[in-house]
């Protein structure tokens, strides 16, 4: 049997035998499209250069291209798991022409690896072609010796390609393999053609046409090729089998979930465990790739799909979380070809043992409501939309779960009450996502790099250079001179200007040149992320395209922000070391003030672990060891040991930046990193945490100081600890054990002026009288105002009071700070007739209160207005005498 991995590697090989360029497959999040959620194509990666917005070295290449399908215009997700061919994670196995060779050399490449190199019969092969493509039909005969019934003529858009209303489009050419008249169906074009025997398994486009306004307006100077093979197809069409699912890298994962489940891969369990071997390949990708599970956007499409399979786990009777045990399954087969799998594996298993935790909550509360509103529907009903809205919404339960788990029962559900129901009441959810999270670049940008290529980057060793000036922008558009006061962008050929990435601030300076030009460098743009746009403002002169300047940076901000992006490589480490592996950077703020570390972790950092990973950091910038970079391509450099980040698009050559003391061989941190770094770790200074909390679920950030910055926010520490001795009389080093001191002698205070104050009260301190008696309605009275008293001392003091009055009635205001409290006390042998809730509310409502409440022997309410505590015990004694 010839395995997917070794179809892979023979793909590849045979067209980089070809004189292509293989070229490794691009991130699942597209960089140069903002139309698209994921890459779903083989040709996204090489969008620009069909459009001819940007040229390549090489004239041909070949890939094996990660694609998902799962969210926007190409969603194959709820067919998953229920079908022979649908994915959400597919490779796509690509050769592309840019401008080289058309349409004779692609049909010869195809016919010679299909029939030649892999061997498959020529007898179980036909083509189509777009219905007017001459040309192409007579190259299948002649190249392939097909006969005229096996080269099928397609009248329709699916055999003619298009990137869109404007730009390249071409007829296509599509190759079908039949697996034989026991599987029902009909070739394509025919009435049968939806049935599963003839099976497409490349698609060969020729990009030769023109296109504006979706009419064909003429014909491309340099037509190019674009071919798409999906390997699982291809792969069970080699492996002898008609189903995707079949294949031996599914076969594999689908064992795993067997094994762990203890649930056989048969008649209703099937569809489970395809979904969750399919699942498993696009969430861990995803993952790799460096996407997130959130609530919008591609996370949201993550978490879709892996709650999806999470759910077919369920229905498999898997009692604890499964996805995450899966991942070494999933490693083992296509690690090799993809190692940043194994790289992310630890955050690919923490992130799903996480969500599958959280989902499983969500879960058993959402099938338990869904089963209550499904009671008494028979096969083929249909749930109403604003049940499957009030699941979402109020519940977090998906409607594409709602959906699955009705599809058993044949029960529909309404969609388009679904939709309405949202509209309604989430309508700033009705947005879809639109595209890639990535801005679009202008066409002035594009322009200006196909034009004068990249700038140089000369910053990495100079603070300082000349230059000339290639082209200025002002308000997106080209200009060629800009004037004093003018603000424009300066395009130059060289810089040491580092432009704005990798979470690195641009840098800031001045541009000067002859007649006096002088221009402020306010920030560094990296626009295509090949040019370094100065952003600037003419103090002086006039600059044009063409001059030659002088760039000098602000090397005071240059050596805070190089400080900065040191010290964040150093955290990256310690955290790495504190708290584990998974812990991989999800981004970065340096700036010169201050840095910003965002980083995978699902719980709060403790004070030990904070103190622990500053302690780290500070004794590697002590270690002052040199910082190294070389220059290596990237599998060498992930290969030596260097950290990558994932989802970044790194180019053939990197940097490697080792920092920090040796240990086993290794420096202490190793990384990829385009950034600007200090000479030795000593020269970061010192380095202090200020704040760490949370970004999003699963995500940390830390906020931290170095070198002068630190230094400063140390002193103002130090400058408020010394204030607060001198305050205090006493040494900086005494401060604690003055202010506890101090603490403890405020406690005794208040505790001998609150008994001052009920001796008052009870005329039992101070040479005070206590409170005199009267008598009210025949019964014994004592009212009285205390200023300053505990409103808590109120109950003890009417308890004395009561004791002393042996029957009768007492009341007592309180007055703090403007307020009053009040409570008034019955004897026992009175309670009967008088009640010391309806006594407090007469004093309360005396205060300017409200209420008040109790027992008949003892209540207590209270008043905004302490001004009127003398009325309120007049009232009190007014109720009292009322009776």
């Amino acid at each position: 049997m010839t395995s997917t991995n070794d179809i892979r590697r023979s793909f590849l090989a045979y067209f980089g035998a070809q004189g292509h360029e293989v070229v490794p497959s691009a991130p699942l999040v597209p960089y140069n499209d903002p139309t698209l959620m994921f890459t779903n194509a083989g040709m996204v990666p090489f969008k620009n250069v069909f459009t001819g917005l940007e040229t390549r070295a090489t004239p041909r290449a070949t890939s094996s291209q990660k694609c998902v399908r799962a969210g926007g215009k190409h969603n194959d997700l709820d067919n998953v798991g229920y079908t022979a061919r649908h994915h959400t994670f597919f490779e796509m196995l690509g050769n592309f022409s840019f401008g080289d060779y058309f349409k004779e050399q692609a049909i010869t490449h195809a016919w010679t690896l299909l029939t030649q190199e892999w061997g498959l019969p020529k007898d179980k092969l036909l083509a189509t072609v777009y219905h007017t493509d001459d040309e192409a039909f007579a190259l299948w005969q002649k190249i392939a010796g097909l006969p005229e019934e096996r080269i099928i003529r397609i009248p329709t858009k699916d055999n003619f390609w298009a990137m869109g209303d404007d730009g390249p489009c071409g007829p296509c050419s599509e190759i079908f393999y039949d697996h034989g008249e026991a599987i029902p169906g009909g070739p394509p074009g025919s009435p049968d053609e939806d049935g599963d025997r003839f099976i497409e398994i490349w698609n060969l486009v020729f990009m030769q046409y023109e296109q504006a306004g979706g009419e064909i307006v003429g014909e491309l100077p340099k037509p190019s090729i674009d071919t798409g093979m999906g390997l699982e197809r291809i792969a069970a069409v080699l492996q002898g089998e008609h189903d995707n699912y079949d294949t031996d890298t599914f076969k594999a994962l689908i064992a795993a979930s067997e094994s762990l489940t203890g649930v056989k891969a048969a008649g209703a369990q099937t569809a489970s465990h395809r979904v969750i071997a399919d699942h498993l390949r696009s969430t861990s990708f995803l993952l790799a790739d460096g996407v997130l599970p959130s609530n919008e956007g591609r996370g949201y499409v993550l978490r879709r799909i892996m709650r999806r399979a999470m759910r077919h786990a369920h229905l498999l009777g898997a009692k604890d979380p499964l996805m995450h045990r899966l991942v070494p399954a999933l490693v083992a087969e296509m690690g090799q070809a993809y190692p940043e799998l194994g790289r992310a594996q630890a955050l690919i298993e923490e992130t799903l043992q996480r969500e599958e935790i959280q989902f499983r909550r969500t879960l058993s509360n959402g099938l338990k409501l869904l089963d209550e509103a499904t009671l008494d529907m028979a096969d083929g009903g249909e749930l109403p939309g604003e049940t499957a809205f009030k699941l979402y919404d109020t519940y977090g339960f998906p409607y594409d779960l709602t959906e699955d788990a009705l599809r058993a029962r044949g029960i529909a559900v309404d969609r388009a009450g679904f939709d309405a129901a949202m509209a309604r009441q989430k309508a700033a959810a009705r947005a879809a996502w639109k595209g890639s999270g990535e801005a679009a670049a202008g066409e002035v940008w594009f322009d200006i790099a196909e034009r004068v290529g990249a700038t140089e980057f000369t910053g990495y060793t100079a603070t300082t250079g000349e230059a000339q000036v290639v082209a200025l922008v002002r308000d997106g558009a080209e200009v060629p001179s800009a004037a004093a006061g003018e603000a424009v962008t300066v395009i130059v050929n060289q810089t040491p200007f580092y432009g704005e990435s990798g979470g690195q601030t641009g840098d800031a300076g001045t541009i000067t040149g002859a007649d006096g030009l002088s221009l402020t460098v306010h920030d560094t743009a990296k626009p295509l992320g090949r040019l370094h746009a100065h952003v600037a403002t003419v103090a002086a002169g006039t600059i044009k395209v063409g001059d030659v300047i002088k760039l000098d940076i602000d090397v005071a901000r240059r050596d805070a922000i190089r400080a900065n992006h040191s010290a964040t490589h150093l955290l990256h480490a310690a955290l790495r070391n504190r708290l584990g592996s998974h812990v991989t950077q999800k981004g970065s703020l340096v700036a010169a003030d201050r840095l910003r570390f965002d980083f995978s972790h699902p719980t709060a950092l403790s004070v030990e672990d904070i103190a622990a990973i500053e302690a780290e950091v500070n004794a590697e910038i002590r270690s002052n060891e040199t910082v190294s970079t070389r220059l290596m391509t990237p599998d060498d450099a992930i290969a030596a040991g260097a950290m990558a980040l994932f989802g970044e698009k790194y180019g053939d050559e990197v940097r490697v930046l080792s920092m920090g003391r040796l240990n086993a061989g290794r420096n202490y941190s190793v990384e990829l990193c385009g950034g600007t770094h200090v000479r030795a770790t000593g020269d970061i200074g010192l380095f202090r945490i200020v704040a760490e909390g949370a970004v999003s679920s699963g995500v940390r950030r830390i906020e931290a100081l170095t070198g002068e910055g630190a230094r400063r926010w140390l002193v103002g520490r130090e400058d408020a600890l010394k204030n607060a001795a001198s305050l205090l009389r006493t040494t900086p080093d005494e401060v604690e054990a003055r202010v506890a001191a101090l603490l403890d002698e405020r406690r005794r205070l208040e505790k001998e002026l609150a008994e001052a104050k009920k001796a008052l009260a009870l005329g039992g301190g101070g040479g005070a009288a206590p409170a005199a008696d009267e008598e009210v309605g025949g019964v014994r009275f004592s009212g009285q105002v205390l200023e300053g008293l505990d409103p808590k001392d109120l109950r003890g003091l009417l308890d004395q009071a009561k004791q002393r009055l042996g029957s009768g009635v007492a009341a007592i205001v309180a007055v703090n700070e403007g307020k009053a409290s009040i409570a008034a006390g019955v004897t026992e042998d009175l309670t009967g007739t008088v009640s010391a809730v309806d006594l407090v509310r007469a004093g309360v409502e005396a205060l300017g209160g409200k209420g008040g409440g109790g027992r008949p022997d003892m209540a207590q309410g209270g008043g905004p207005d302490g001004s009127k505590a003398a009325e309120a015990i007049a009232a009190v004694r007014a109720a009292l005498a009322a009776g």
